[in-house]
């Protein structure tokens, strides 16, 4: 079986996926562990600067401690749990919502 000629490009990205997760599925579903981490990280920080609190006053009103709240929007922190991101949503008058969504092969870079 013959092997598909791959198209030149300069696009950076693409020639980034094709070198380090192209084939490589655990390469892939590493990084998209890592985006939605991220993703966690950065809503959680953004939603408490917009109500105005320092991370010490919402460990206060959730309950727990700033060091917590710390590791929470720490963006390589894998612990987030449903009941802590309730409980910090409540306080922040939020909701939590989870979408589940189709995986596409080879959309770990290019969507980046």
């Amino acid at each position: 079986m013959a092997k598909r000629k791959r198209t030149a490009t300069s696009d950076a990205v693409q020639i980034l996926y094709r070198r380090y997760y192209e084939g490589r599925p655990e390469r892939v579903r590493g990084l998209e562990e890592a985006r939605a981490n991220d993703s966690v990280a950065r809503k959680l920080t953004v939603l408490r600067l917009r109500a105005g609190l320092t991370q010490r006053q919402l460990a206060k009103l959730v309950g727990t401690t700033a060091s917590a709240i710390c590791r929470l929007e720490d963006a390589e922190y894998e612990g987030h749990s449903l009941a802590m991101l309730n409980r910090i949503a409540s306080a922040l008058k939020q909701r939590v919502e989870i979408r589940f969504v189709p995986v596409t092969q080879g959309k770990a870079l290019k969507s980046a």
